[in-house]
């Protein structure tokens, strides 16, 4: 069975002194990978994986429909790399307004180099800073005034 992009609706809020969480894109192809992500960012109340993508094209289109706070991009895709979701961001000035990071098993030095190329300041090596992401997008939605829901 196919993975496809799916989208959660944000929970409708009765308190108007909290704020909604920060909704998170996860473009991310391994379901096993995708599932702890999911669990972690929501675990919180502070954040919530909005929607996500297995592929690059899935991901800009989502991009191109809805507002995200914080986007997480994988750089090896089910077809194809991340990088195009990257060079959208930059393009649609999205890069400096969102909350971006990358989360891959490739985190050589020239990865890097390049992502930060495209404006990207969170670049993180799945195998050994998994919670590092975790960690930054809390920050992010602290010093944005989130709060649990």
């Amino acid at each position: 069975m196919a993975n496809h992009p799916m989208s959660r609706e944000p929970e409708t809020l009765s308190d108007e002194t909290r704020s909604a969480p920060l909704r998170v894109l996860l473009i991310e192809d391994s379901p096993l990978i995708r599932r702890s992500l999911v669990e972690a960012i929501d675990a919180s109340g502070t954040l919530q994986v909005a929607a996500w993508a297995d592929t690059a094209d899935d991901a800009i289109a989502l991009l191109d429909g809805e507002r995200f706070d914080a986007v997480i991009v994988d750089l090896q895709l089910k077809h194809g790399s991340g990088v195009p979701v990257l060079a959208y961001l930059q393009r649609d000035g999205l890069i400096d307004t969102t909350f971006a990071a990358v989360l891959t098993n490739h985190a050589l030095p020239a990865y890097r180099a390049r992502c930060e190329q495209y404006g990207v300041r969170h670049f993180y090596d799945k195998s050994f800073e998994f919670d590092r992401v975790i960690d930054a997008l809390h920050d992010y939605a602290r010093s944005r005034g989130s709060r649990p829901v």
